[in-house]
């Protein structure tokens, strides 16, 4: 490493946060910029600690150390050309990972660990500012056509890749914008959409055609994709969310999560209603959902749940409660996982530090409501988890008289999503599926000739770096299926090329 004693004299810094009463007022990423020199002495902090456990720590095998040295160096080009190796989007994850390779970076054993997450965007951008991101014009066509069926981070991971290999790409896309998740589920404050068209630009320029308003199992049938492509990758996401099916679920003002986080993407993008009612499942006939001046209750305790806790901050909520049917996490890692696992412990998001009241081991009983059939209060008991000696399992326990009522006019399920949607394409292709309900494959290839899954249709409801782990992986295998081999390395490979 360039500073072998960087840790030493330099503290783990980030970027500073705009004030509170300033950035609920707006969508705008919250981060103030950042002096070019303070990220040099950041990327210092590396270690040369002989065994980096960053790169299995990050889901793409990002080659974190030889980025940091390069920063650290300022030569942003080798730094952009290293990290671009393994992560296609890396101004995606610079914003929006958990980074977990920093949970298992070695200085983070009895230190702060380095700010990867932060140095990985600061090389996209500057990769940006300086030219360095240009379209990939292949030289040989192999003539293949593929098709990637969903534009969020792994249909976009395996387009970029597979257009690299020389195959004719198109993706298709059912809603109105290119993005999927990254478009319309996460908010602007932490995911402006500038930034994703800023790479959909580029990746049309490198010539991969996209096709918007396209649903596929509907608008087109999937005999006919079949016929007209070579290869199809299912790209689509876990769109399916779990559902509470208590008493008054049918109340208005009980929605799910990514219903409001929608709608509310694409307001701050300036459509109205008409425009996105023609591809949203959302029932507008009463209008918008909005937190405006009420008592919001959002329940799980997530990313998507800490999203809504944002998104109702900006929309001037009387109160925010976001309240969670697990137990509260210890302020540090847990013994149960330590170093390098991704550690269970209390995460608090900016989303949380704007003002939002946070309770764990609550179960929600009941949605009640007026004789207009509005919600009004949500019935809560506190619970404790017993562990039961024959299964070795925990149950939930209520608590004796702590059964309650809360003023909640807008209530948001935050609790996950169980599988993507089968009617329509999945049902159409007849693609074997497994215990979850997500498609079953081996290496990427699915039950069905020439059909690939990819991201949280194969694997389940995950993180945006997995998913492009998983668009790339997918990717190889189509190669392999069209070309009989393949050009395209593992992330994992990579590391022995980087010098």
């Amino acid at each position: 490493m360039g500073d072998l004693k960087g840790f030493i004299k330099h503290d783990r810094e980030l970027p500073s946060k705009r004030v509170v009463n300033e950035r609920v007022n707006d969508y705008k990423e919250i981060y103030i910029e950042y002096p070019e020199e303070k990220t040099n002495k950041q990327a210092a902090r590396c270690m040369d600690c002989g065994i980096p456990f960053c790169h299995s720590g990050c889901p793409l095998g990002n080659i974190i150390p030889d980025f940091n040295d390069a920063v650290y160096n300022e030569d942003w080009e080798k730094a952009f050309q290293i990290l671009s190796e393994t992560n296609n989007f890396p101004e995606f994850t610079g914003r929006i990972c958990p980074a977990p390779c920093e949970s298992a970076c070695v200085l983070g054993i009895n230190n702060d660990p380095v700010a990867i997450e932060h140095i990985e965007k600061s090389i996209a951008e500057k990769a940006y500012n300086l030219g360095l991101v240009k379209p990939d014009h292949v030289e040989k066509s192999t003539g293949k056509k593929v098709a990637i069926v969903g534009s969020g981070p792994a249909g976009l991971a395996a387009a970029d890749q597979l257009n690299k290999a020389g195959h004719d790409v198109t993706v298709f896309e059912r809603n109105d914008r290119i993005g999927g998740l990254l478009r319309y589920g996460i908010p602007d404050f932490k995911l402006e959409k500038w930034v994703v068209e800023r790479r959909v630009g580029i990746m049309e320029q490198s010539g991969i055609q996209f096709r918007t308003g396209v649903n596929v199992g509907v608008d087109i049938s999937a005999g006919t994709l079949k016929a007209q492509f070579d290869a199809i990758v299912l790209s689509g996401g876990s769109t399916i969310p779990r559902d509470l099916p208590i008493p008054g679920r049918e109340l208005k003002g009980v929605h799910f999560a990514m219903e409001f986080l929608e709608q509310k993407n694409r307001q701050v993008e300036g459509q109205n209603l008409e425009e996105w009612n023609t591809f949203s499942k959302i029932d507008l006939s009463k209008g918008p959902i909005t937190a405006k001046k009420k008592n919001v209750l959002v329940i799980g305790g997530g990313d998507t749940g800490s999203d809504c806790v944002g998104t109702s901050n900006r929309e001037k909520a009387k109160s925010i409660t976001q309240i969670e049917l697990l137990s509260k996490p210890p302020n540090n890692r847990a013994e149960s996982t330590p170093w390098p696992n991704w550690p269970m412990k209390l995460r608090t998001s900016t989303s949380h530090e704007e003002g939002c009241e946070r309770e764990w081991s609550i179960l929600t009983k009941e949605f009640v409501g007026n004789e207009k059939g509005e919600l009004t209060h949500l019935k809560l008991v506190d619970i404790e988890w017993v562990l039961e000696k024959e299964t070795g399992r925990s149950k939930l326990k209520e608590i004796e008289t702590s059964e309650r009522l809360i003023p909640c006019e807008l209530a948001l399920l935050a609790v996950g999503f169980v599988h993507p949607q089968k009617e329509g394409l999945l049902d159409q292709l007849g693609v074997e599926l497994d215990n979850r309900g997500n498609v079953k494959t081996n290496d990427y290839a699915t039950s069905i000739d020439k059909v690939f899954a990819a991201g949280d249709m194969n694997r389940g409801q995950s993180l945006v770096v997995w998913a492009i782990s998983e668009g790339r992986e997918a990717a190889i295998s189509v190669d392999k299926y069209l070309s009989g081999g393949t050009t395209i390395l593992k992330s994992k490979e990579y590391s022995k090329l980087i010098v």
